[in-house]
C-alpha cells in the first residue's frame, strides 16, 4: 500500500512587519505551463539523474512558487526496498523516481506532456502549445533505429540515447505495427493523414545501453555510477563498543575521540546543538536524577553522512553514534542522507571487507527479526512518540542491547529507523 504526502507551498507576503496568512493554490488550478530543458540521458530542469532524493528535495524548497503541490509516495509495508520513491508534480505532469535502497534518481518519467513544456537546444515541444507529435519528435531529435510495439499496451516506443518516447497507436491502425521489433518502417503517420501524439517521455541514464517505457521497460532504468571517489553511501563500519571505520576515506573515530579529532578526519560538522536531557535517564539507576531541560552534552550533526556523533559536555569526549537510515514514514525522513553502515562485534576475527557483508552483519536492510536472530531477543521496548501533530508517522519502538540500540519504525515492514552506538 502506498503512503501519500501532499505538500502545498506558497510565499508569503509582509506588510508593516506583519506576516499575512499564505496564500495558496488549490491542486489542479491553472499556473500556466512551466519550461524544463530536456537533457537526453542526464536530466529534466535541476534534476539530474544520479542526484540524491534530498538534493531533489533541496530544488524543489528552492522554487516554491513553481514546486508548489508536491506528491510523495513509497511503499510502507512488508517490502518497502521493492518499490520506488516518488517524488510527482501532478500540475506540471511528470514525477521522479528514486531506487528504493541508494534513494538517487534514476528515471524521469513526463506522464501529462501537455502540462509540461520542454526546451531541446533552442526548440520547444510538449505543453498546452506544441503537441508532442511523432512527426515532431521525429524532426527535432533526428533518426534513429526502430521500435518496439507493445501489442498488449497498445503503445509503440521510439528510442533515443537516454531518452523515449511512447505513442498510442489506434485500435484501427495496428496493423502499422509487429508486436516487439518492428520493420523499418515508423509509424510517422496514419492512413487518415495523421501523426501519433506521445502519451509519455521517459529521461534515464545511457550507459547501460536499456531500453527503458512503460511497463516492464520501466523497470530497465539504473541508477547512473557514482563518480570516482564519491562519499555518497560510503560503507561505515562499527564494531561494537569500539568504533566507527570509513571505508573510502579511511578514517577511524573511536569512542573517546575529541571533537579536534572529528574535525580532522571528518572535517567541519553540518550543525552543532546542545543535547536536549536525557528522558531515558530515568530509567538508569545509577543516575535516576531529574535535569534541566538541557544538559551539557552536545551533538555534532553531519547530515549528508547520515552521522551525529554525541559529545560529553564535561570530557569532550565521543559517548554516542547516532546512524540514521533515511527510511520514508520516519520523522527524520528527508533530514539526514542514508548512513550505509556495517554493524558487528568485536568477537568477529580479522577486517570485513567492503562489499562483502557476512551474515552476522547489521546493514540498513537488515529487518528487525533478523536483528534478534543475531544479537538475541531485545527485550521489552520502550515506546517513542512525539504525538500526532508532531509526528504523523506514528511510534517508534526502542531496544536496547550492549553497546547499541535499535530505533524501530513502528509499520508493518520492521526496518530499523536509527542506531545509537554507546559503550556499555
Amino acid at each position: 500500500m502506498q503512503q501519500l504526502q501532499h505538500h502545498q507551498r506558497s510565499p508569503m507576503s509582509t506588510a508593516a512587519g506583519a506576516a499575512a496568512p499564505p496564500r495558496r493554490r488549490c491542486e489542479g488550478t491553472a499556473m500556466g505551463a512551466i519550461t524544463l530543458d530536456l537533457r537526453p540521458g542526464l536530466g529534466i530542469g535541476p534534476f539530474t539523474l544520479g542526484m540524491p532524493i534530498c538534493e531533489a528535495f533541496a530544488q524543489i524548497e528552492h522554487q516554491p512558487n513553481i514546486y508548489d503541490v508536491v506528491h510523495v509516495k513509497y511503499l510502507d509495508e512488508q517490502e518497502p526496498l521493492k518499490l520506488d520513491i516518488v517524488i510527482s508534480f501532478p500540475d506540471h505532469g511528470f514525477h521522479l523516481r528514486f531506487d528504493p535502497w541508494s534513494q538517487r534518481l534514476r528515471l524521469i518519467e513526463v506522464y501529462d506532456v501537455k502540462r509540461l513544456q520542454m526546451r531541446y537546444a533552442t526548440s520547444l515541444i510538449g505543453g498546452p502549445s506544441t503537441p508532442a507529435t511523432f512527426v515532431g519528435v521525429y524532426a527535432l531529435f533526428g533518426p534513429t533505429f526502430p521500435g518496439i510495439y507493445d501489442k498488449d499496451r497498445g503503445i509503440y516506443t521510439l528510442f533515443y540515447p537516454g531518452l523515449s518516447f511512447a505513442f498510442p497507436i489506434p485500435r484501427q491502425y495496428t496493423n502499422c505495427c509487429h508486436d516487439g521489433e518492428v520493420s523499418a518502417e515508423l509509424p510517422l503517420e496514419f492512413p487518415d493523414g495523421t501523426t501519433p501524439v506521445t502519451c509519455r517521455v521517459s529521461v534515464y541514464d545511457s550507459s547501460s545501453d536499456s531500453k527503458v517505457g512503460v511497463g516492464s521497460l520501466m523497470d530497465k532504468a539504473s541508477v547512473p555510477p557514482l563518480p570516482a571517489g564519491s562519499l555518497y553511501m560510503e560503507e561505515v563500519h562499527a564494531k561494537l563498543g569500539e568504533e566507527l571505520w570509513f571505508t573510502i576515506g579511511g578514517q577511524h573515530i573511536p569512542f573517546g575521540a575529541s571533537p579536534q579529532d572529528v574535525w580532522t578526519e571528518l572535517g567541519r560538522p553540518c550543525g552543532i546543538h546542545q543535547k536536549q536531557v536525557d528522558q531515558m535517564v530515568i530509567h538508569s539507576a545509577s543516575d535516576p536524577r531529574p535535569r534541566t531541560t538541557l544538559c551539557g552534552d552536545y551533538f555534532y550533526n553531519y547530515f549528508s553522512r547520515g552521522l551525529d556523533i554525541l559529545f560529553d559536555g564535561q570530557t569532550h569526549k565521543i559517548k554516542k553514534f547516532v546512524l540514521h537510515t533515511n527510511f520514508p514514514g520516519h520523522s527524520d525522513f528527508n533530514s539526514y542522507m542514508k548512513c550505509n553502515f556495517v554493524i558487528y562485534d568485536v568477537d568477529i576475527e580479522g577486517t570485513i571487507r567492503p562489499g562483502s557483508t557476512p551474515k552476522c552483519c547489521i546493514t540498513p536492510s537488515t529487518k528487525w527479526e533478523q536483528v534478534k536472530e543475531i544479537l538475541g531477543d531485545g527485550g521489552r521496548a520502550a515506546i517513542q512518540t512525539q504525538g500526532s501533530m508532531n509526528n504523523p508517522f506514528g511510534s517508534t519502538l526502542v531496544y536496547g542491547y550492549q553497546n547499541v540500540a535499535f530505533e524501530v519504525q513502528v509499520m508493518k515492514n520492521g526496518y530499523i529507523a536509527t542506531v545509537t552506538l554507546f559503550q556499555s
